[in-house]
């Protein structure tokens, strides 16, 4: 069997740390690069895993001598273990742990933005965790907002609005009861209008795109005594969103979109005035929608989505017989 890149180039870093003639600083140094270049851009989940041992041995390096560099390989070794497919609780427990010890020496010894980034990230880790109650939503938001104060709209606007994009939807992950549902379904509307203040079509459009398509699902959802308004007001999410996204260069965002505007269609009658008259134009509508995003998610092989879609132009079907 050939050895992979990945097996080679592990070697070859640790065949350099041997080196006598580096420094213990600039073989900490190389583990930390080398294993930067497996975690960025993995052909497989052996080079994640191949990342995660020179994060450690890094570590293992570090000692009490260099505090910052063993804090930096704290949160590699983290963020690697947080994107291993199918990464376990046990995994993300480790992660959690590595970002804690790493933290309180950032908040000493690193830049600010680096000291947010790994904030950030640590929020993401919490997040993971408390559909096992291994982690509590609080936490995790506390740990967004405290990325932002570094993250600003004016400086990061990219990581601005995936902060307020990940307030949203742990917002949205809350467990409350039923009775206080739309406090939670609130909360996450405001969290994405308050990004769109500042994130706009033209000087950010990717990310505008983005907050402009989940509002529009959380619109959508919004328990409310108002949900044609909610579907009206979605619907002009989705087509903010459809100005940046398109099938050429964006395709399964593309297809995202309009499966989800094709949602909030199928519940909106025709006329908001005149409910009674039906919805046979904004079922076809949907219709035509929901089998181009087929399309899409089939021709680039996302199974589970295209399952989702076909089932609900098979709804739609029966919906527009009944009517027809």
């Amino acid at each position: 069997m050939t050895p992979s890149i990945t097996d080679s180039g592990v070697k070859a870093a640790i065949a350099a740390v041997a080196l006598e003639s580096a420094t213990a600083e600039e073989k900490i140094q190389m583990l930390l690069e080398m294993a930067q270049g497996f975690q960025k851009k993995p052909k497989a989940a052996q080079d994640l895993r191949n990342a995660v041992s020179l994060y450690y041995r890094a570590y293992e390096m570090c000692g009490e001598e260099y505090p910052l560099l063993k804090a930096r390989a704290q949160v590699g070794m983290a963020g690697t273990l947080q994107i291993i497919p199918d990464a376990g609780t046990e995994l993300l427990l480790q992660a959690k742990a590595g970002y804690e010890e790493a933290l309180s020496i950032l908040q000493q010894l690193a830049t600010p933005e680096e000291l947010a980034e790994a904030q950030m990230n640590f929020g993401l880790v919490l997040q993971s965790l408390v559909p096992f109650n291994l982690a509590r939503i609080t936490d995790s938001i506390q740990a967004y907002h405290e990325a932002l104060r570094i993250f600003t709209w004016q400086d990061y606007p990219q990581e601005y609005a995936i902060l307020y994009n990940n307030i949203a939807v742990a917002y949205l992950s809350m467990p409350m009861a039923s009775e206080r549902e739309y406090l939670r379904q609130g909360l996450a509307v405001q969290s994405f209008e308050v990004a769109l203040k500042h994130i706009n079509l033209i000087d950010h459009p990717r990310e505008y795109a983005m907050l402009q398509n989940n509002l529009g699902n959380a619109l959508q959802y919004l328990v409310s005594s108002h949900p044609v308004e909610n579907n009206l007001r979605a619907i002009a999410a989705y087509d903010e969103a459809l100005k940046v996204r398109n099938s050429k260069d964006t395709p399964l965002e593309y297809a995202n979109t309009i499966s989800n505007k094709a949602n909030a269609l199928f519940n909106l009658p025709d006329d908001p005035e005149k409910p009674e008259v039906g919805n046979l134009k904004n079922l076809l509508q949907a219709r035509t929608y929901y089998q181009k995003a087929w399309e899409i998610f089939a021709y680039h092989q996302q199974i589970e989505q295209a399952e989702i879609v076909n089932q609900a132009i098979q709804e739609i079907e029966v919906e527009i017989g009944g009517r027809g």
